[in-house]
């Protein structure tokens, strides 16, 4: 079969293809007519669709040649047969004696022991597979690379036609997952529960056109599309200007796919066997989103991320879709994107009920950013983007890292009423707000909060806190495409301090590096970023910019009470370093004029197990303490808390992990050096009060928790607490936590 006779037989095929899709018939005879005329056209025995019906198991729903009682009745496994590898590893399986290949099952019920060849072509949209399509043949051949280019087409026509819900019928099986409740398991990066409707960051495009009859008017519209795409990058590249070098590359390299002959060429191929614009572009997406699942190169993942959201952008320009297409953002919105920036996000600040990421991280700037809003975050949520259409129903449980998707009436019911109860708890917190957190045997414990914007300070008297025990400094870092003037964020620090109104304020210094990395700095490809160049050790490799932020710092302080804390310090000579820096600017300010603070307190955070076991003279020469527990807890257990198989084995309340706090408690009351713990587990009640027993009296925590936190602490015994702790030591137990409970129960 040559090739030019294959693609008018292809043509004729999309086009039969096409009758189908306009036929009124139902769903079950809409997929036996595509798998009879499949086999009629490409000459085979066999033709057979294959579907999911649920994440793991596949269906023969409709067949050509095989037995017609098999359909709906036959079977497998995600990975099982043939039909399952192909559905596993998303590529194609050709070979002319299915038999001997490795993974063949064969199925008596199908009749297909007469068959020997076998072509599986996954049904897929944008690297999601929804099925399998199989032709089988008598002859032993392999068929051609015409051939297989053929099925693909049709099977991606057949994957835009099961997204438009154009095989839903009479059969539960093939009822659209679009149309079922689904729960979606993802990572819990902000605690706290939310109901609302979808709303796409980037909302889908559908292609309700795959098949299109003249590929001559269908080529002139994809280079009509194309040119204006170029037009737009040229534009966005004018407005970057010179000195956003990092933001010019990623642009340039948009320009350099948007005027790729190859790239043009593969979808003028494309158009020529009968696809329309749309449809071509998305196929050479999906082939582009495939490949990123296969590359282990970061900057080939990046380039290749590069080109499908350049092709996002031209099926825009194609359709009109996502553009002014009329839909408007609901009252409730649940943001759903497979990614987001810290100043998209701040875009949309507060009117967002909840956050659902396809990637992200508990880390990531919009992490950081959604603890700041106190919104709902999951991360990891594999699929939601393709799963969630605008407007959907969506419940998002920020404390077990679940979106329910579409949920049915009774998950809906027993979610409300977890949002009312927390709700009605919130009322009892905020008549304790202005009450300090003493314990019923007389221990004072101080509660602060974390922030990282202006717009986090109102919840200073809000909650009751005492004072901000860790701002984040980055977050103007994060938000911009070029980096802030000294006086920018000398004037944003002043307002926070006046803000704070006498209040204690910790400045916790650029905290950036890992996954925090600054559009506008060089990222570095890291094995192990969370333990590579971040934090202080980015400060002090370059400190023309810890030098501009401390000069701010001081500056902001206007002669006032400043509190500055470094990052992530691992041992002694950094802690020296970093303070060397801080007593140049004081020089610098002094020469120049300038008001000093008139006190000033340098810390450091304790996130490494090393510092623990720093020299006596450390303890004695450092301001102040803060333990950072969400990286020495990652460390101390060697468990990557963004890995949800490992994170969770490993207990806060763990008597090990207890112990070496307990060390560090020690060391500084011998050095009479002030501590605090700062982390997600000074803000859950449990562990705030076990961290409070082994005599971390200072907590810093989000501030949705003070109130809760000092609910438990005002009717509990810290002394009782104590010897509960030790006595779980003593007789050998791993966690703490269940004799806590116990005392818990038995003192409500």
């Amino acid at each position: 079969m040559t090739p030019d006779r294959f693609e008018t037989e292809s043509r004729k095929l999309l086009r039969r293809l096409r009758d189908v899709m306009a036929s009124e018939a139902a769903g079950q005879a809409r997929l036996d007519m595509i798998t009879h005329l499949i086999a009629d056209s490409m000459g085979t025995e066999v033709c057979s669709v294959y579907l999911f019906r649920d994440e793991d198991t596949l269906e023969l729903c409709a067949t050509e040649g095989l037995k017609p009682e098999a359909v709906h009745k036959t079977r497998m496994r995600l990975g099982e047969g043939l039909v399952g590898r192909v559905a596993r590893t998303g590529s194609a399986v050709n070979t002319p004696n299915a038999p001997a290949e490795p993974n063949f099952r064969y199925m008596p019920e199908t009749g297909e022991e007469r068959y020997s060849s076998f072509l599986g072509i996954p049904i897929q949209r944008l690297g999601q597979v929804l099925g399998v399509l199989v032709v089988q043949s008598r002859d032993a051949r392999t068929y051609s690379a015409d051939e297989v280019y053929g099925l693909e087409v049709v099977a991606m026509v057949i994957a835009e036609m099961t997204e438009l819900g154009a095989f839903v019928g009479e059969e539960k099986a093939l009822a659209r997952l679009h149309q079922q409740s689904v729960m979606i398991k993802g990572t819990a990066a902000q605690e706290g529960a939310a109901e609302g409707h979808v709303w796409l960051h980037e909302p889908r495009v559908v292609v309700t056109n795959p098949v299109a009859e003249d590929p001559t008017r269908e080529t002139e519209r994809l280079h009509t599309a194309v040119e204006r795409l170029r037009g737009d990058v040229d534009r966005m590249l004018e407005m970057a200007g010179t000195t956003d070098k990092d933001h010019r590359q990623v642009l340039e390299t948009y320009r350099m796919f948007a005027n790729s002959k190859g790239w043009i060429r593969r979808m003028e191929g494309d158009i020529s066997r009968g696809l329309s614009a749309e449809a071509a572009v998305e196929k050479e997406q999906s082939e582009a989103r495939t490949r990123m699942m296969r590359v282990a190169d970061a900057y080939l993942r990046e380039r290749l991320s590069d080109l499908d959201d350049l092709s996002n952008r031209l099926l825009r320009l194609l359709t009109g879709q996502g553009q002014a297409t009329g839909a408007e953002m609901p009252g409730d919105p649940i943001l759903i994107a497979r990614n987001i920036g810290p100043g998209e996000l701040l875009e949309y600040g507060r009117t967002l009920r909840g956050i659902v990421l396809e990637d992200g991280s508990v880390g990531s700037h919009a992490a950081v950013i959604a603890r700041a809003l106190a919104i709902p975050l999951i991360v990891h949520a594999e699929r939601i983007t393709t799963e969630a259409l605008n407007g959907d129903h969506i419940l998002v449980d920020g404390d077990r890292g679940a979106a329910h998707l579409r949920p049915d009436e009774t998950v809906a019911t027993a979610f409300r009423d977890k949002i009312a109860m927390q709700a009605q708890a919130q009322k009892r917190y905020s008549s304790i707000r202005h009450e300090p957190a003493v314990t019923r045997d007389g221990q004072r414990v101080t509660l602060m909060m974390n922030a990282g914007l202006m717009a986090d300070l109102p919840s200073l008297d809000s909650s009751g806190a005492e004072g901000v025990g860790l701002f984040r400094t980055e977050l103007q870092f994060l938000v911009r495409n070029q980096m802030p003037r000294r006086s920018e964020l000398s004037a944003l620090y002043a307002r926070v301090l006046e803000s704070a109104g006498g209040k204690r304020v910790v400045f916790r210094t650029l905290d950036i590096g890992s996954d925090k990395v600054l559009p506008y700095m060089k990222a570095t490809d890291e094995p192990n970023p969370a333990l590579g160049w971040r934090a202080i050790r980015v400060g002090l490799d370059k400190p023309g910019v810890l030098r501009m932020q401390l000069q701010a710092l001081l500056r902001a302080a206007a002669g006032g009470p400043l509190t500055i804390m470094f990052p992530f310090v691992a041992q002694f000579e950094e802690y020296r370093a970093a303070k060397a820096e801080v007593d140049k600017a004081i020089e610098r300010e002094k020469i120049l004029g300038h008001p000093l603070p008139s006190s000033l307190e340098v810390g450091a955070m304790l996130e490494t197990p090393s510092l623990a076991f720093a020299p006596q003279k450390f303890f004695d020469e450092v301001g102040f303490l803060s333990i950072g527990g969400n990286d020495l807890k990652q460390f101390f257990f060697a468990a990557d808390r963004e890995n949800e198989r490992v994170r969770r084995r490993y207990d806060t309340l763990n008597v090990s992990f207890l112990g070496i706090l307990e060390q560090i408690v020690r060391r500084c009351e011998e050095s009479d050096t002030p501590l605090s713990f700062c982390g997600e587990d000074a803000g859950r009640p449990l562990e705030a009060l076990c961290l409070a027993a082994i005599g971390l009296r200072t907590l810093s925590m989000r501030p949705a928790s003070i109130g809760p936190v000092k609910s438990l602490l005002l009717r509990s015994d810290l002394g009782q607490v104590a010897d509960i702790i030790a006595e779980a030591r003593e007789t050998g137990e791993q966690s703490v936590r269940p004799a806590i409970l116990k005392y818990l129960r038995d003192t409500d």
